[in-house]
C-alpha cells in the first residue's frame, strides 16, 4: 500500500499535465489560444493566492505532529496549501470550459493525488481544500474577467479566447 501511495502521491500529477498537453495539441488553434491564456494567467493568479495564503496560515505537517516518517520524504515545513492539490486542481477546473468528459478524469486524478498526499502524512485535508478553493477562484476570475473583457469589445484580439 505505501507503494501505491508513492506513486499516486508524487507521479499523478505528471498524468494530469499530460492529459492536458494531449487535449491541446488535439484541440483548434483558436481552443489552443484560449486555453493556454486561461492556463498562464489562472495559474499564475492561483500561485499567487497560494504563496500569500502560505504566508497568513502555517499547517503543520502531519507526520511532524504526529511524530511520524512519511511514506513520501518531505521537509519539516508549512503544509498549506498543496502544490500538487492546487495543480491537480486547477487543471481539472480549468478543463470543465472545454470538455467535461477530461474534467472529470482530471478531478478523479486530483483527488487520488490529495488522497495519497494526506494518507502519505505530508498534508491535512485542510491544505487539500485550500488548495481547490484556491484553483476554482483562479478559473473563474479569469474567465469573468476575460468575458467581461470581451463584452466591452476591448480588443478584437481577444475574442479568440472565450
Amino acid at each position: 500500500m505505501h507503494t501505491l501511495i508513492k506513486v499516486v502521491g508524487e507521479y499523478f500529477v505528471f498524468l494530469s499535465i499530460a492529459i492536458v498537453v494531449v487535449y491541446w495539441l488535439r484541440a483548434k488553434m483558436s481552443v489552443k489560444v484560449s486555453l493556454t491564456w486561461q492556463l498562464v494567467v489562472g495559474g499564475v493568479l492561483a500561485e499567487l493566492m497560494s504563496i500569500v495564503a502560505s504566508h497568513l496560515f502555517y499547517d503543520t505537517r502531519p507526520f511532524v505532529t504526529h511524530h511520524l516518517i512519511p511514506i513520501i520524504p518531505h521537509a519539516a515545513d508549512n503544509g498549506f496549501p498543496s502544490d500538487h492539490a492546487l495543480l491537480t486542481s486547477f487543471l481539472a477546473f480549468t478543463m470543465i470550459l472545454y470538455s467535461k468528459r477530461t474534467a472529470i478524469i482530471l478531478f478523479v486524478n486530483a483527488l487520488l493525488v490529495s488522497w495519497a498526499r494526506v494518507a502519505a502524512h505530508i498534508h491535512s485535508p485542510i491544505d487539500i481544500v485550500a488548495s481547490f478553493v484556491f484553483a476554482a477562484i483562479a478559473v473563474v476570475v479569469v474567465r469573468a474577467v476575460t468575458s467581461w473583457w470581451r463584452a466591452r469589445g476591448k480588443s478584437n484580439s481577444w475574442r479568440t479566447l472565450n
